[in-house]
């Protein structure tokens, strides 16, 4: 985990105050100014993008064929990046600075990246109220990590996967 990604994600809840389970991570880029768009990108590989222009809306974009869960995680991942980062600067017919999601970026090896993906899980599974719904959990499915992911994935709308990941970070599973 890292705290810095972490504590920008609780502070951008609670500035808007975000509460409910499963995140509408659509309704918090709208409320922080940024549009969402979902298009079919020519490069599968690519799961989204963060341009900003000064003096315009920033813009997410994000590959709408791809899974639902992994749709707003993009979208979570580049609010990351926006709350986060100043961008790189790339230049398509004018100066602009672009954040791109790709299956690189998604192993994390890059510091930025791993920042934008600790942010977007905390985003999506905000630590307090996965805590509370591993509390509630029956026995058996709190002591086998891959039954409470799974059933928790359902409640947050994320990937199993990705809970699998945020209850290890946690240290509720191992």
């Amino acid at each position: 985990m890292t705290p810095r990604a972490e504590s920008a994600a609780e502070a951008l809840l609670a500035r808007h105050d975000i509460t409910n389970i499963p995140v509408d991570v659509d309704k918090l880029s709208e409320l922080c100014g940024i549009r969402v768009v979902r298009r079919r990108f020519d490069d599968g590989d690519v799961s989204g993008m963060l341009l900003r222009e000064t003096d315009t809306v920033p813009v997410i974009g994000v590959n709408g064929t791809h899974a639902e869960t992994r749709q707003r995680f993009t979208v979570a991942h580049e609010l990351g990046h926006w709350a986060l980062h100043p961008g790189r600067l790339v230049i398509f017919d004018r100066p602009m600075r672009i954040n791109r999601r790709d299956s690189v970026s998604a192993m994390a090896t890059d510091r930025e990246e791993v920042q934008a993906n600790a942010f977007a899980a905390a985003l999506l599974m905000p630590e307090r109220a996965v805590r509370h719904s591993v509390g509630e959990l029956p026995l058996k499915e709190r002591t086998d990590p891959e039954q409470a992911a799974q059933r928790l994935a359902g409640e947050f709308d994320v990937s199993p996967v990705a809970m699998s990941f945020r209850l290890i970070n946690l240290g509720l599973a191992s």
